[in-house]
């Protein structure tokens, strides 16, 4: 189930990377992307509400991303790094479906595949304080 969850979160980053840089509808991208990989019926269904459930939230989870990281205009943040953080705060704060340090470790992951050379610093930062403000 593990590496099904994990194709998943790459299929869902991938649809909230290219709906934030190019503004596609949101069904067509994850339709053509899970089109264009062999993702199974688990992996789909996860994918789909992971993204479905970063958007119906996204306003929520931004201000989050601005109050934990103040520093970083959160226009200024890396749109690939931005929807890690998007997509690992759902999983934190809205979805609750996987423990905490799980949802981290896996954006840290995906930081350090996808991000570049200072991202899973900053996806860890970012959501370590996230993680403290959650369990206050």
């Amino acid at each position: 189930m593990a590496g099904k969850r994990r194709k998943a979160r790459v299929l869902a980053l991938q649809a909230l990377f290219e709906l934030d840089t190019v503004g596609h509808p949101p069904d067509q991208t994850i339709a053509r992307l899970l089109e264009e990989t062999a993702a199974s019926g688990e992996a789909e269904a996860f994918a789909r509400e992971l993204v479905q459930g970063v958007l119906a939230n996204r306003d929520r989870i931004d201000e989050v991303i601005r109050k934990t990281a103040p520093t970083w205009p959160l226009e200024q943040v890396a749109a690939i790094d931005r929807n890690i953080l998007r997509l690992a705060i759902y999983e934190i704060l809205i979805d609750n479906s996987v423990p905490m340090r799980a949802a981290i470790n896996e954006a840290v992951e995906l930081a350090k595949q996808f991000g570049g050379e200072t991202s899973p610093r900053f996806v860890n930062g970012v959501l370590g304080s996230v993680s403290l403000s959650a369990t206050r």
